[in-house]
């Protein structure tokens, strides 16, 4: 029974790393919501999204998650109309990035409340484990 726990755990752990990544990729794409190209008519920051793989784990035989890619949006661009632009293209349209914030948001809290439900996995494998172990004491 302890290396069941154990093994919830490290699925756990699995998801909370996934998770954190995704949370990373996401932090990025809000940081970079209003980056323009330096370049004239250039393409601006081009948000990106993560894939998850399921895999299974060789030393325990467990069902584990990673991410798989990180990959870009390929949503057209919103164009703005500001002809004093440095960035703007030849009919004074501004390319901005497909970086929605609501989404982010909305993305961000999905990834927040996953990441938190691995970690309440993994606490109460630890914490059913320490159990398990006072009572064989």
């Amino acid at each position: 029974m302890n290396g069941d726990l154990s093994v919830s755990a490290d699925i756990a752990v699995s998801g909370m790393k996934a998770q954190a990544q995704r949370l990373r990729i996401i932090s990025e794409n809000m940081a970079n919501a209003e980056s323009v190209s330096a370049t004239k008519g250039g393409d601006p920051y081009r948000r990106q999204v993560v894939t998850f793989k399921q895999y299974i784990d060789q030393e325990t035989g467990a069902d584990m998650v990673k991410v798989d890619k990180v990959i870009h949006d390929e949503s057209p661009f919103v164009l703005k109309y500001d002809p004093s632009h440095p960035a703007a293209d030849e009919q004074g349209y501004v390319k901005m990035p497909n970086v929605n914030p609501l989404i982010e948001m909305m993305d961000l809290k999905e990834a927040q409340r996953s990441y938190e439900a691995n970690l309440s996995v993994m606490q109460t494998s630890r914490d059913l484990n320490s159990r398990i172990l006072d009572v064989l004491k």
